[in-house]
């Protein structure tokens, strides 16, 4: 026995000495990479490669540099001159340079990091979710639990209970009833419960009573209205175009598309695919092509003199800065002009992602073309009717050509094409106007099977015509048309000689009645269009004629994306530093290598995009969706930078859990919403009481670990609707045009055009706040007061302020006015009703708590103040309450339900 210790102490000794020996693995994401962006990346990186070295990808990191000598030479820290120079004392040449040195730690961690082999790693974004196991404990499975593991009511919860374990903090209580029910129904619905709904909760003893609370108010047709609310930040939905004029924009169709999607729990990934490719869907409904305004709501320049290329290429930047930050939580925008500063994302795979949306038939224009033209019933009857005649006399494919130009007027060339005027221009540089005798070029028209040409024009004079020739001005005519005179625009039919191949037109415009500075007629687009079939039949010319009356007819237009024409096909070219007027190499669309590539099995264009982006094989697609859901029902999201997954962005707080209900999003709940936000809303971590003490304040100032229940204000919509429902004026009516709740004269100065804001009549005054029309160069004031959006750009989170001006609007607007009017009025059921008891009614119909006491001495004190005042003042009495028989006391308690609408608890999701 005595020989064998020795030998056991013996083999202990060389086991610990060889894990002693072995040293720990440098990770690159986690060590290496946060000290290269904050210490190296701004000189050696996308923007700038000074010397000739950048740390952002590897292939560049291990060349050589101007100098000829190598900074990092794998597995050779003693000959990788970045090691030596940031160990060097002398300023000139120490890196980084006029900098602070490197800590010691800093050196250490790069130095064995080269040592192992300089190896390169990816950012934890980049790399797709995998299985996550459940952090229950052992104890838990074996049938015994800690009064913490206790606490969980669904998964959630055991990844939220490993971080707090980590840092000694406990989970807070369940909140109060009254809290939960009030809570529940603002993030899911946007509103309040009434008196009625919260008291069913409070007398329901059942088990599932919250649960079945959960269940109700996700099927609530105005779920979508909140969820909607949220996504048009994203969307940058507005109702006007933007830019100096800011004329209105009539797209209020995706705004509902946007809440029908949300109530029907349409997948994320359906919703997704719509707004990006739904025109290129096989036969796609009108709700699809609806879809597609979602990159329609970029804004477009009407002023005269731009270039219509110029803000075409705009508006095609922002949809590609807008796709990757919305749905991928990545910022694309400042690898327009170089690679990306901090993320492997090179300069021309920016161009290569912008090639998918450099196709699609907008062009700037001032009528926003192209547009789904919305019929009205018996104008779409005749409409399925022409499909019907051309599927029998010809087949589907130019069935659904003629449908495709009936619906949307596309193909089409617009005017703005022209050169090589003679006696005349393009009026305000959009609409071709040429004076008798004049003429203008369209070069490179194909002609072969085009039969007739569809003009959209207008006139004023009398008389006129114009003709086509082929090839040069004085060329063969092969269409000619008298202009009848036409108050506004008209599309009117030219019969075209048979043609064949590629030629050059020129449109010759005479009328002699005219003066020479007189405009024969003013013409915005037109389109070369194949016979309908059926020509020898009794039928065609009344279908023909009903073809004409369609395009003529009054419809309602929506601004959508339609893919251009094989002929109509753009090239993409990167843009030198962001230049559009300096184009490089030519690029095909594609995206980053960072993010995987798509599939050899998807077609290399916007709908082929759209697919890649919801697929499985893309890794931050799902882990986006549920972050940002997250951020709105706690306040911040498990990333908290929501537009930025990149390096520079948050580190995740709970890493396992995002890619756990990642997962569970894509495969359990085969991308539904209402069921991720069951599963949060359910959870114990989400049913906290709000609450902190002094102890877990210092652990956890801003509630990251989530050992309390979130406490956060509310939105800016949410504020007005909720002073609007408790004072019983909120309308239920939903869906339809964009309405004008009250404003003040004078906050609209528009110019270059004659709209005013004119206010909206009867309950359209109390619709929710998703409804109300948001003119970009002036937003409905109180909604900005609130950190409401202009909309002109993509906003992934509104940062939340607090400023004296948000109490003076809700103090002082006649829409908070008029809400408490109505409030004091549900307080009081009589003028003798005490005013203690009008108080306690008022803050139970707003908390559906009873008021502290000492809160209510508070207000009995202003109640009485306010009577004073009005007792002495009739003119008052009847100026708040709107009444010719107001009474003081009615007058008091409207100030009473005013102060009331201000307080905190009131304002905020508690």
């Amino acid at each position: 026995m005595s020989a064998f210790y020795p030998k056991i102490f013996l083999f202990l000794a060389v086991l610990g000495l060889s894990q002693a020996c072995k040293e720990e693995k440098i990770d690159f994401s986690t060590q290496v990479k946060p000290i290269l962006n904050k210490r190296c990346i701004s000189c050696h990186g996308g923007v700038k490669q000074n010397a000739g070295f950048s740390v952002l990808f590897r292939q560049e990191a291990l060349d050589t540099t101007e100098s000829g000598k190598y900074a990092i030479v794998p597995g050779d820290p003693d000959h990788s001159e970045m090691i030596r120079r940031i160990n060097l004392s002398d300023p000139e040449q120490r890196m980084p340079y006029k900098e602070e040195p490197l800590t010691k730690a800093e050196i250490q961690t790069l130095t064995k990091w080269i040592e192992q082999g300089a190896e390169w790693g990816d950012h934890w974004a980049y790399v797709p979710p995998k299985a996550v196991e459940i952090p229950k404990s052992n104890r838990l499975l074996s049938g015994i639990s800690s009064p913490s593991e206790k606490w969980t009511k669904n998964d959630i919860d055991y990844f939220i209970l490993q971080q707090l374990d980590k840092r000694s903090l406990k989970p807070s209580a369940e909140a109060d009833r009254p809290t939960l029910v009030r809570r529940v129904y603002l993030d899911v619905i946007g509103v309040p419960p009434t008196p009625e709904q919260a008291e069913k909760f409070f007398m329901d003893e059942s088990p599932d009573a919250y649960e079945k609370v959960v269940d109700e108010l996700l099927v609530s047709p105005h779920y979508g209205e909140k969820w909607a609310s949220w996504w048009l930040d994203l969307a940058r939905y507005a109702d006007t175009k933007g830019y100096e004029a800011d004329p209105g924009r009539v797209i209020w169709r995706y705004r509902d598309y946007v809440i029908k999607s949300f109530n029907a729990d349409k997948p994320f990934d359906q919703f997704a695919l719509e707004q990006i490719a739904g025109d290129m869907l096989p036969d796609p409904t009108d709700d699809q092509i609806i879809a597609t305004a979602f990159h329609r709501n970029t804004m477009n320049n009407d002023e005269g003199g731009t270039d219509d290329e110029e803000f075409r290429l705009a508006a095609v930047i922002d949809r590609v800065s807008t796709t990757w930050e919305v749905f991928q939580s990545t910022t694309m925008s400042c690898v327009q002009c170089h690679s990306h500063p901090y993320d492997p994302i090179r300069h021309e795979e920016y161009y290569k992602g912008m090639a998918y949306f450099n196709n699609t038939r907008d062009e700037d224009v001032s009528g926003e073309h192209p547009l789904l033209r919305t019929y009205e019933e018996q104008d779409q009857e005749k409409l399925d009717a022409i499909k019907l005649w051309v599927s029998t006399h010809s087949d589907e494919t130019q069935a659904s050509q003629v449908t495709r130009f009936l619906k949307t007027l596309e193909p089409k060339i617009h005017s703005h094409v022209f050169d090589q005027f003679e006696n005349g221009e393009l009026n305000g540089y959009k609409w071709l106007s040429i004076r008798p005798g004049g003429s203008a070029r369209l070069k490179h028209i194909s002609l072969d099977k085009k039969a007739r040409l569809l003009i959209n024009y207008s006139r004023s004079a009398p008389g006129g015509s114009f003709e086509i020739r082929k090839d040069h001005r004085n060329g063969e005519v092969i269409g000619s048309i008298a202009l009848p005179k036409t108050d506004k625009p008209r599309v009117v039919e030219i019969s075209l000689k048979p043609s064949t191949g590629t030629h050059e037109l020129y449109f010759v415009f005479k009328n002699p009645n005219l003066k020479r500075d007189q405009s024969v007629c003013t013409i915005e687009w037109f389109s070369f269009q194949e016979e309908l079939p059926g020509r020898n039949t009794a039928e065609f010319a009344s279908m023909k004629s009903t073809f004409l009356e369609l395009l003529n007819a009054p419809v309602e237009n929506t601004p959508v994306f339609i893919e251009s024409t094989p002929a109509q096909k753009r090239k993409s070219y990167v843009f030198e530093r962001g230049n559009w007027l300096v184009k490089g190499e030519q690029v095909s669309p594609d995206v980053p290598k960072a993010f995987n590539t798509t599939s050899q099995n998807v077609p290399p264009d916007r709908l082929g995009f759209a697919q890649w982006l919801v697929s499985k094989d893309n890794p931050m697609a799902a882990r986006t969706i549920v972050n940002r859901v997250w951020e709105q029902i706690f306040g911040y999201g498990l990333v908290e930078t929501l537009e930025d997954f990149g390096s520079q962005g948050a580190s995740p707080t709970h890493p396992e859990l995002l890619d756990w209900l990642a997962i569970r999003m894509m495969t359990d709940h085969q991308w539904s919403v209402k069921k991720l936000i069951r599963d949060i809303v359910l959870s114990a971590t989400y049913r906290q009481q709000s609450q902190v003490t002094d102890e877990v304040l210092e652990l956890d100032q801003r509630n990251e670990w989530l050992a309390r229940g979130a406490r956060v204000r509310l939105s800016a919509e949410q504020v007005r609707d909720q002073a609007l429902a408790v004072s019983g004026l909120l309308s239920k009516k939903m869906y339809g045009k964009s309405v004008m709740p009250y404003q003040p004269e004078g906050i609209w100065n528009s110019v270059y055009n004659s709209e005013k804001w004119i206010q909206s009549e009867g309950e359209d005054q109390y619709r929710r706040g998703v409804y109300t029309f948001i003119k970009r160069t002036s937003p409905y004031p109180s909604l900005m007061m609130f950190d409401g959006s202009s909309r002109e750009v993509c906003i992934s989170r509104r940062i939340r302020t607090n400023t004296p001006l948000q109490a003076l609007v809700t103090l002082n607007d006649p829409v908070f006015v008029e809400a408490a009017r109505e409030l004091a009025k549900r307080m009081m059921a009589s003028d003798s009703a005490s005013s203690e008891k009008g108080i306690r009614t008022g803050y139970r119909l707003l908390t559906f708590k009873d008021i502290p006491n000492e809160k209510l001495q508070i207000l009995d004190r202003l109640y009485d103040e306010a009577i004073g005042v009005y007792k002495q003042d009739t003119a008052a009495v009847h100026a708040i309450t709107k009444e010719k028989n107001g009474t003081p006391q009615r007058a008091a308690m409207t100030v009473v339900a005013n102060a009331m609408l201000n307080l905190d608890e009131v304002i905020t999701k508690e």
